[in-house]
C-alpha cells in the first residue's frame, strides 16, 4: 500500500529525510540524484514504485511527477540544513554534519526545519513574484528537471501508444544501441517464440560471448511487473540457453520482482519505464535532441493503439 502518497507534502518531506542520508551513507557518501531517489523508492515499503512513472496533469496542462516536487525539495531543504551539498548539477553529497548523524528520522526533521524555515521564509519576502508562503514557493521554484519531466512525460504516453510489436520492436533497437548483437531468427515474432520478445548475442570485453534474452512488457504505469513474471522469463531463458537476460518495462518492477531478478545464478537486468525513458535519451532513439534537457519526438512514435 502506497502510504506515502496520502501524507501532506510537508509529512512526506520529513518522511523523506532519513532514507536520503541513510542511501547517501550506502553509496559511499555521494550519489547522483537519480540514483538516490531510485534507491529511496526501493528501499521504503511504504512508497509504491509507481511514483516514478506516475505523472499528474496540473491546472496548466503540464504534466509532472508528484513524487519528484517531495523528493527534491526535500534535498533542497537538507542543503540549507547543512546535511547535504551539491557540488554540481545532479549530484549531492553528505556533510560533515550528514555523515555523522545518527538520531531518528523525527530529530533530523526537528533539527531541519528549525534551520531551514527561516530561509524559506526569507526567499519569499525577497522574491516578489512568489507568495509569502512556503508552499508557493515550492510550487514556483521551476526547474531543469520540470522542463525534464515535461517531454518524459509525453515520451511515456508516446510508448503506451505503441502496438506491441513495434513496442518489441523498439526494445530490440535498444538493446542494439547496447551493443547487442539480435538473432534474427529468435523473439522476433509475436507468437512461437517460447515468451522472448527478442534474442541477441553480447561479448564482453575478453572476447567471450553470451546469450541475451530479451522481454518486453508495454504495460500501464499503474500496474507493476511481480515476480512471477520474472520466473517465466527464466524458464524462457532456460529454453534457449541465455546466460543473461534483459526486461524491459513502461511500467514498475515490484521489490520481490527485484529480488526474484537478481536470485540465482543469471541476474537478470532490469529496466522499468523511468531508466527506459532516460535509455532512449541517451542514445537519441527515434528521439531528436532539441536543446540540452528536451527532446523532440520522431514520427516513430505515430501510432494508436
Amino acid at each position: 500500500m502506497d502510504n506515502f502518497m496520502n501524507m501532506g507534502r510537508q509529512d512526506q518531506e520529513a518522511f523523506l529525510m532519513k532514507p536520503i542520508i541513510e542511501q547517501l551513507k550506502q553509496s559511499g557518501g555521494q550519489a547522483s540524484t537519480k540514483d538516490l531517489k531510485r534507491a529511496v523508492v526501493e528501499s521504503e515499503e511504504s512508497i509504491s514504485a509507481n511514483v516514478l512513472t506516475s505523472y499528474k496533469t496540473s491546472r496548466n496542462g503540464r504534466r509532472y511527477l508528484p513524487f519528484n516536487y517531495a523528493f527534491n525539495f526535500t534535498v533542497s531543504n537538507l542543503i540549507m540544513a547543512d546535511m547535504l551539498e551539491r557540488p554540481k548539477l545532479g549530484i549531492v553529497t553528505l556533510t560533515e554534519k550528514g555523515r555523522l548523524f545518527k538520531g531518528t528520522g523525527t530529530d533530523l526533521s526537528k533539527s531541519f526545519y528549525k534551520l531551514s524555515l527561516p530561509l524559506w521564509q526569507e526567499r519569499s519576502r525577497n522574491n516578489k513574484e512568489l507568495k509569502q508562503t512556503t508552499n508557493n514557493v515550492k510550487e514556483n521554484d521551476e526547474t531543469d528537471s520540470d522542463i525534464e519531466e515535461e517531454w518524459k512525460s509525453n515520451l511515456l504516453h508516446a510508448l503506451l501508444n505503441l502496438s506491441p510489436g513495434k513496442f518489441e520492436l523498439l526494445c530490440r533497437a535498444l538493446v542494439t544501441k547496447m551493443n547487442v548483437d539480435i538473432d534474427e531468427t529468435i523473439g522476433t515474432k509475436l507468437t512461437g517464440d517460447g515468451g522472448l520478445d527478442g534474442y541477441g548475442y553480447i561479448r564482453t570485453d575478453d572476447f567471450r560471448t553470451a546469450r541475451v534474452a530479451i522481454q518486453a512488457k508495454r504495460w500501464d504505469p499503474n500496474n507493476s511487473v511481480s515476480s512471477p513474471e520474472i520466473d517465466k522469463f527464466r524458464g524462457a531463458m532456460d529454453k534457449f540457453r541465455a546466460e543473461y537476460g534483459i526486461f524491459i518495462t513502461t511500467s514498475t518492477f515490484t521489490r520481490d520482482a527485484i529480488k526474484a531478478s537478481r536470485a540465482g545464478t543469471r541476474v537478470i537486468t532490469l529496466i522499468d519505464g523511468d531508466h527506459l525513458l532516460d535509455l532512449i535519451a541517451k542514445y537519441e532513439l527515434y528521439v531528436t535532441k532539441k536543446v540540452i534537457t528536451t527532446y523532440e519526438l520522431d514520427d516513430f512514435f505515430e501510432e494508436e493503439n
